[in-house]
């Protein structure tokens, strides 16, 4: 076995000033917020991109989803690809590509080239995420210094989610779609003009040469899944999403046997090293870490639709009721660094998704019908819990990995953020469907209306709302009553088994990663 120098044995990166490393994570800090903005704030846009640009449904839903199919099918073979030709290398051409793209799709003059400006900000955003984590990994080898690293990454990622839906509301709002997009290059100039001199570079010592099979392989099992879960939260257990997931299965199932055959002996290094997933820190600290997300985007998912059709409020005003609770989640992950001097990281992680399942217990037995109050609470104490979860999880990942690999366990550790957060709008988002379509009992009296509305009606809560909206006003307080009464009840049921997954996963999280020693 091969002999990997951890980065802090190189005489080149051991004699650097201290300060140097924080400006170095200042100015990582830049990518990770244009990512995180860039994930929530195109949604604002789409209302006046489907008017400027005339475009369709089925487009403005490619615009949203094509971004995530790449960049979840690349992140893999970027962390590796940055692990052997230089993980600044690879940062500072994603950040350029990324800024060059976004100008030229700003002021796209049809929705094809938004769509396919958007698949371009994918490919390069691949490379984004990956060689941010990977370089605090070698930047910060001392465990102390390197969790503070982290939970900072961890709080700019999160703070940029807040950001997002403010920032691109107001953009839209006071001046016009492409802003969201454009605002991408005032943030990547600072990286770019002074990361050269402040960012090291690091590279596995003994990377062995790109396996494009691999690449391959990973990309045609990541994108079908990928798009399979999707379309899952969107249409069900349909033949196009389960055909998807099968694609992706069999096809991960290739990648999987092609890197056991090539560390078997095979002159080619495997892309992925799969005994990472051998060391049970980094394999639970991948689950606590997925289902953190999980738990996160299945409870924003609901959120959003009670907020803004149940309460009445615009998208802005929702995403500015959660601020508070997304604030909690930068706060927590700040707070758990010293906190893990005290206490083993193992229980911080399992006291986190203990606090996950508790907001989704308040929201399982809670009433929902008061006001927003009980939510928002509820949604704050998750919150608490994903940031402390989220902080020490990415830093077990990133400390049970090898210095040389950071990049691999890296796309790892955002590989798994993409899957959570997709999963929990899937399966919880379905479960949530399927109970409000069973429970939905619309009263009589429905004969004057649209057909077609009625059937909306009985299959989404926006339907309902929109039905509701053509009525006169008995029918549509009856209507709405309803509904609000069919997704209360499916709330309650996802909410339920959200808290048993959680408690499960604390448990899981106690018990193997109870041996992981406190910080000193």
């Amino acid at each position: 076995m091969k002999t990997l120098l951890p980065y802090a044995e190189h005489p080149a990166t051991r004699s650097r000033a201290p300060w140097r490393d924080w400006l170095a994570l200042s100015l990582l800090m830049f990518p990770v917020l244009l990512v995180a903005v860039d994930n929530t704030a195109l949604t604002f846009a789409l209302p006046a991109i489907a008017r400027d640009l005339n475009a369709t449904g089925v487009q403005l839903l490619w615009m949203v989803d094509v971004y995530p199919l790449v960049l979840a099918g690349l992140l893999v073979a970027m962390g590796s690809l940055g692990d052997r030709i230089g993980r600044r290398r690879l940062l500072f051409t994603g950040a350029a590509g990324f800024a060059a793209v976004s100008a030229a799709t700003a002021f796209a003059p049809g929705p094809e080239w938004l769509v396919a400006g958007r698949a371009a900000l994918g490919f390069f955003g691949a490379m984004l995420m990956p060689s941010t984590l990977s370089l605090i990994r070698n930047i910060f080898p001392e465990p102390n210094r390197r969790r503070l690293a982290v939970a900072i990454w961890a709080a700019g990622f999160s703070g940029g989610a807040a950001l997002g839906p403010v920032l691109g509301g107001w953009l839209v709002e006071h001046l016009w779609w492409g802003a969201v997009l454009l605002m991408a290059v005032p943030i990547i100039v600072p990286l770019l003009v002074l990361g050269p001199a402040f960012i090291p570079e690091s590279r596995d010592p003994n990377p062995g040469p790109v396996d494009l099979p691999s690449i391959t392989l990973s990309m045609l099992a990541m994108a079908p899944a990928v798009y399979g879960i999707k379309m899952l939260a969107v249409e069900g257990a349909g033949p196009v999403p389960l055909a998807a997931l099968g694609a992706g299965l069999v096809m991960g199932y290739a990648f999987v046997r092609r890197q056991r055959r090539l560390a078997a002996g095979a002159t080619t290094a495997p892309l992925l090293d799969l005994g990472l997933f051998g060391n049970p820190v980094f394999s639970t600290a991948i689950t606590a870490n997925v289902l953190a997300l999980f738990s996160y985007n299945g409870f924003i998912l609901f959120l959003a639709q009670h907020l803004q059709l149940l309460e009445g409020q615009t998208p802005s005003e929702s995403g500015l009721a959660m601020v508070p609770a997304l604030a909690a989640t930068v706060a927590a992950g700040l707070l758990v660094v010293p906190l893990v001097r005290k206490v083993r990281p193992g229980l911080v992680v399992a006291g986190g998704l203990l606090f996950s399942a508790a907001g989704y217990a308040l929201v399982a037995f809670g009433d929902h019908s008061s006001g927003p109050a009980m939510l928002l609470a509820a949604l704050l104490v998750l919150c608490l819990g994903v940031g402390a979860a989220e902080t020490i999880s990415n830093d077990l990942i990133l400390g049970a990995a090898p210095a040389a690999k950071s990049g691999a366990a890296s796309a790892i550790s955002e590989t798994g953020y993409e899957v959570g957060s997709l999963l929990g709008t899937a399966v919880l988002g379905s479960i949530l469907t399927a109970s409000y379509q069973r429970n939905l009992v619309l009263p009589a009296g429905l004969p004057q209306a649209d057909p077609a509305a009625v059937g909306q009606a009985r299959e989404t809560l926006a339907g309902a709302a929109e039905l509701a909206g053509t009525l006169p006003g008995p029918l549509e307080d009856a209507v709405m009553t309803a509904a609000r009464a069919a997704f209360d009840s499916g709330v309650h049921i996802t909410a339920a088994i959200a808290l048993i997954l959680m408690a499960g996963a604390a448990v899981l999280a106690a018990v193997v990663l109870r041996r992981v020693p406190r910080a000193h």
